[in-house]
């Protein structure tokens, strides 16, 4: 399992928490997605991650960022971004 660690800074929290609510079917009907959550960084609310699990690392770099879902979820949130998203991919070590 892979984990999309993507980390972002708003300009309207409300606004986006309710964009990335109803995008959350756009990556659940993407093929290896496995879940999505959105986290609001208490230390500095203007910041948020988003973590996505994907079956495989192509899943989330190949195949949904290259379908309209991507697409349609960019045209979503990227007017609430300050800054350019910074994304990561992790896979577990230790349980």
């Amino acid at each position: 399992m892979i984990l999309e660690t993507a980390e972002f800074t708003v300009t309207d929290g409300p606004a986006f928490e309710a964009k990335v609510r109803a995008a959350l079917p756009l990556f659940t009907g993407s093929p290896g997605c496995h879940g999505v959550s959105l986290h609001r960084v208490i230390e500095d609310p203007s910041r948020y991650r988003l973590l996505v699990r994907w079956d495989r690392l192509e899943d989330h770099t190949e195949t949904f960022r290259n379908s309209e879902a991507f697409t349609t979820w960019r045209a979503m949130v990227s007017p609430f971004f300050a800054a350019a998203p910074e994304v990561t991919h992790s896979e577990e070590v230790v349980a």
